[in-house]
């Protein structure tokens, strides 16, 4: 049995499975899941767990390359457009209609039970070497 870090069974296998390249998107209960990625739903009411919590926890196991959101975050959620500039100095913005396309390439989806509006961030996972 794990004693730290993911203990999510479910999570923890599909991070362990990642690969340079591949996207995984982070997101909160309103963004459309697209069919076709692994999808771990972690939601469990609203705001829990929370975007920045999940995120934080991901980051301390992923070697992150790039991560893409949508623009709105900047105007309709400051909190987590602080978040996302904080971990990620080249954060590619574009609009939530392309995130939501770019997203269907993910091979992972995490849902997190954030209930703000575009707490979202697609990721590329890199390599730690």
């Amino acid at each position: 049995m794990k004693k730290h870090g993911i203990l999510n069974r479910g999570l923890s296998g599909a991070l362990a499975g990642l690969g340079h390249g591949d996207g995984v998107l982070v997101c909160d209960v309103g963004m459309p899941i697209p069919d076709g990625p692994h999808v771990v739903d972690l939601a469990f009411r609203a705001g829990v767990p929370s975007f920045a919590e999940v995120l934080e926890g991901l980051l301390a196991e992923l070697v992150v390359e790039g991560a893409t959101a949508a623009a709105e975050v900047r105007d309709a959620n400051p909190a987590a457009a602080g978040l996302l500039a904080g971990h990620f100095p080249g954060l590619a913005l574009v609009p939530h209609e392309r995130l939501k396309e770019l997203s269907a390439g993910a091979r992972l989806v995490v849902r997190t039970g954030e209930a703000r509006p575009y707490a979202n961030v697609l990721l590329r996972c890199g390599v730690f070497f």
